[in-house]
């Protein structure tokens, strides 16, 4: 890897969009599949294996080496699970690497921080373990409202193996939905996107992940007909075992 070898990000937009591309191309390197070498995820949602760089120090933080180090001796998901580890690690340390190159104030290092956490991680995305936010929901929770909504979505469940309503927010005792609800709902399990009200949504009645219906080419009319819906990781992981 020689330097960088696409537009430096100076904005907080600029490296959220960079940090997309990069997650996108680590998420498929552990999705898909030499030597003790280093994994990089690349702007433009590629990736590549390969020697760190030589200067130093180097321009960007560099991944952590070793991306075979015990494969051969350990289950695959533990060693796809830890290689997810570190990757996030370091698309966190590229990210504020900029912000603080680019002197981000103490609003942009927020706000960049808030919109990288609203992505699941790669480890989330690697373990299967991508859910709407709880903790958010109960941050907001000074009005007294109720934390049910997620168990309200299981009881759902239980009556209707296909769900393809919306994904559930909370609303205050008076019916009025609280103003920064459009921040707390359910992100898909397949891009990471936030809840749209435009959008159909289907959940996987195995892992009750939601996701959005053109990410998982489920259309309205073809969910009436899916008495189980499994989401493509729950599909495969099926197929392996």
């Amino acid at each position: 890897m020689e330097g960088i070898p696409h537009p430096i990000p100076r904005t907080v937009d600029e490296v959220f969009d960079d940090f997309k591309g990069r997650r996108s191309g680590l998420i498929k390197a552990l999705t898909t599949e030499k030597e003790n070498l280093c994994l990089y995820g690349l702007p433009n949602e590629t990736w590549e294996v390969n020697l760190p760089v030589e200067e130093v120090p180097p321009e960007l933080p560099e991944p952590a080496l070793g991306i075979n180090f015990a494969r051969d001796g350990m289950q695959e998901q533990d060693w796809l699970s830890l290689v997810a580890v570190h990757s996030d690690s370091w698309l966190l340390a590229v990210a504020f690497y900029f912000g603080a190159r680019f002197a981000f104030g103490k609003n942009e290092r927020k706000r960049l921080y808030m919109m990288i956490n609203d992505l699941p991680t790669i480890f989330e995305v690697v373990t299967g373990n991508v859910k709407p936010s709880k903790d958010q929901s109960a941050n907001h929770n000074s009005s007294g409202k109720s934390k049910s909504s997620a168990k309200s979505c299981q009881s759902e469940h239980q009556s209707k193996m296909v769900k393809v309503a919306p994904p559930p927010k909370d609303e205050d005792e008076s019916g009025e939905e609280d103003e920064e609800d459009d921040e707390q709902g359910a992100t898909c399990g397949a891009c990471g996107d936030s809840y749209g009200t435009d959008e159909f949504w289907i959940c996987c009645d195995i892992c009750e992940r939601w996701f959005h219906g053109k990410c998982v080419k489920i259309t309205p009319a073809k969910a009436e007909n899916i008495k189980q819906y499994k989401c493509p990781s729950c599909n495969s992981k099926r197929a392996r075992v």
